[in-house]
């Protein structure tokens, strides 16, 4: 959940009755959430719950829906993420997972792997101070399953028709299945 974007930008799409929990185990982005949520005025739409994803404290079958967008690669053991979700959605409940990918368009991997271990740490040295937290970014991204890899996690974690949509070249992959 991390800061509510998601959650936030679901909100302005849907319309009455929805609701969202944003979850995440880092206290300080939830808060973070908190204030733009409070000044968007959607306190009552969006909550927020610091919690790790692979031991959700929610009850199973809780959820219509469950989304994560650039922060799966971050779990620990993702298996034990999926089987959760898996856990907390309804039957017919949708997973959603925006995620970092591999790049397959010939040409555009070179380019993209010299801008993403040359270019983006010293970005990050300027803008933070701080290159390391940039290289671990690229490295993670780049040790992440490919998509074939990742719908069968999802698959083992009991996700019917998971699937994947590569955008931008390969450079993300929106990942889907479902609770039947």
């Amino acid at each position: 959940g991390g800061t509510g974007d998601i959650a936030m930008r679901a909100s302005a799409k849907a319309g009455d009755g929805f609701e969202a929990v944003v979850c995440d185990i880092n206290a300080e982005m939830l808060n973070v959430g908190r204030e733009r949520v409070a000044d968007a005025f959607l306190e009552e739409r969006i909550r927020f719950v610091e919690g790790n994803a692979e031991s959700l404290s929610f009850a199973d079958r809780s959820f219509d829906a469950c989304t994560i967008a650039f922060g799966i690669r971050n779990v620990p053991q993702i298996d034990r993420a999926l089987r959760e979700i898996h856990r907390v959605l309804k039957p017919g409940g949708r997973f959603l997972c925006l995620e970092f990918s591999s790049v397959d368009v010939p040409g555009l991997d070179r380019i993209y792997e010299l801008y993403s271990f040359n270019v983006i740490p010293g970005l990050g040295r300027m803008v933070s101070g701080d290159a390391e937290s940039y290289r671990y970014l690229v490295e993670s991204i780049r040790k992440f399953p490919r998509p074939d890899q990742f719908a069968e996690m999802m698959r083992d974690a009991g996700f019917a028709r998971a699937k994947w949509d590569v955008m931008s070249g390969g450079i993300v992959a929106l990942h889907s299945g479902w609770r039947l």
